[in-house]
């Protein structure tokens, strides 16, 4: 305490010495800033880069603490739902006084061990929260604003009535300099266009969420700032008291505006779907002759559902299976064995022997959403019987769940959820532990851009950086 108190008086007298510096004559003013041997000098956080897109990493030292003290580091983000989200860790500094995250464990707190991103991908609503929440961005022209403070001792709660020894403000971005976003309403197409900057021509990617319905935008704004063209697709219209009448070809035409346009290499535009948006994909892959993507890539996603029928159709045929659905033990929704068993009429599961371009396929083996371990051993099956086994790449992750999302996005393993049959509001089972989740999150994220620029680029993609 007495130390706490020691570093809050010294940043105060800190910062009134900062601001008449210009009336002091400069040895005085170089005799005050130089600490005294005999007296400790207050802890220095150090975050870097304090402004980063969201999928890079910082690193994070702590110096100037009392050799072997005991710290807790501590993050908080105030989100666009007014909702606030924190993690933190418990950390020893060294013989130095030096707590470096890179390089020490933490030995607890949301996460345990040598992890620099913690700070994020274990980040969950702060207690007496609403239940249910799922941090996602919408505005991706601002920040997700996070800080990152020190404070004395290991604290598990409480972080708001104490004060801080040190604390850094950081911006995590998925939108680099110069990405442009264009709103589409083009040939009955709804959406978001982000372009990289420059003239391009670009690779492009059609980028599709799943039956949550709503435009979603912070995946295509990450992949224009690492190079791609990306057109956010809306066709789910979540205000509606019913699923819009989407068939076949609003898909086709989203991706002919896609390719058409004179900033996108028209030969070089992939596909990219999560949990529904995957059943779009292989269907425009399998079937399509006007969207025939270079490469496509499907997370947590199944190929079980009718074949080339409107969405409402779809999910017709998906109401009428959910006596299927079970719940747990806290009532949250169990939607996995909808599907199951895997059928075997041909109507009612796209013909994956029909892809003709390079897929990825990124599943998590703790999915209770959807049967995505089930679905990919027979699409794997069922390429194998039709030759075309070779075009299949599939990354399987023991222990992530359902919203597979860009790296050190925050492990959601149940929220709140409207569905599509009935418009009903459910807390819906994802799935996933927190640790694998992240870890699934951070491979895969980097295996999928190594993907999409060893199919769609000619050369050497520009390297995205803040």
């Amino acid at each position: 305490m007495i130390f706490r108190n020691y570093c809050i008086l010294a940043q105060k007298t800190a910062r009134v010495l900062v601001s008449c510096r210009d009336q002091l004559p400069i040895q005085i003013w170089r005799s005050l800033r130089r600490p005294s041997s005999s007296m400790s000098v207050c802890p220095v956080l150090s975050v870097r880069p304090t402004r980063a897109l969201v999928d890079e990493k910082f690193q994070i030292v702590v110096r100037n603490l009392h050799p072997k003290q005991g710290v807790t580091l501590h993050s908080l983000h105030h989100a666009e739902d007014k909702d606030y989200w924190e993690a933190f860790g418990h950390y020893t500094s060294d013989e130095n006084g030096t707590v470096t995250v890179m390089e020490d464990a933490s030995r607890g707190g949301t996460y345990v061990g040598i992890e620099p991103m913690g700070l994020l991908w274990s980040l969950r609503p702060v207690p007496g929260s609403r239940h249910g929440l799922r941090l996602r961005k919408r505005a991706v022209l601002s920040p997700m604003v996070v800080n990152i403070s020190v404070y004395e001792g290991h604290m598990t709660q409480g972080f708001s009535e104490k004060d801080a020894l040190a604390t850094v403000v950081t911006e995590r971005w998925y939108l680099a300099p110069g990405v442009q976003r264009v709103d589409i309403k083009e040939r009955g197409v709804k959406g978001t266009l982000f372009k990289p900057p420059g003239t391009g021509p670009f690779p492009a990617v059609l980028d599709m969420w799943g039956g949550g319905g709503g435009l979603v935008e912070y995946r295509a704004a990450l992949l224009a700032s690492h190079g791609f063209v990306a057109l956010a697709l809306q066709y789910l219209d979540v205000t509606e008291e019913r699923t819009s009448d989407v068939e076949t070809g609003y898909f086709e035409m989203a991706y002919e505006v896609l390719q058409t346009h004179p900033q996108v290499c028209a030969d070089r535009v992939a596909v990219l779907g999560l949990s529904f948006g995957t059943s779009v994909t292989l269907t425009l892959a399998a079937y399509s002759k006007i969207a025939q993507p270079r490469c496509c890539v499907c997370i947590s996603g199944s190929h079980v559902h009718p074949v080339n029928k409107p969405l409402t159709e779809v999910f017709k045929v998906m109401a009428q299976n959910m006596t299927k659905a079970r719940f747990d033990e806290n009532n949250h929704v169990i939607w996995r064995d909808v599907i199951l068993p895997i059928p075997t009429e041909p109507d009612l599961k796209v013909d994956v022997g029909q892809i003709k371009c390079p897929m990825l396929i990124v599943i998590g083996q703790d999915d209770q959403n959807w049967a995505t371990v089930e679905s990919t051993e027979d699409i794997e099956q069922m390429m194998e019987q039709a030759g075309n086994r070779h075009l299949l790449t599939v990354l399987s992750y023991p222990g992530a769940g359902h919203l597979i999302e860009p790296p050190y996005t925050p492990h959601i393993r149940f929220s709140n959820f409207i569905t599509q049959h009935n418009m009903e509001k459910v807390l819906m089972l994802w799935g996933g532990q927190t640790k694998p989740h992240a870890h699934a999150q951070e491979d895969s994220w980097e295996k999928i851009l190594l993907f999409l620029q060893k199919h769609l680029y000619q050369d050497s993609p520009p390297a995205a950086k803040l």
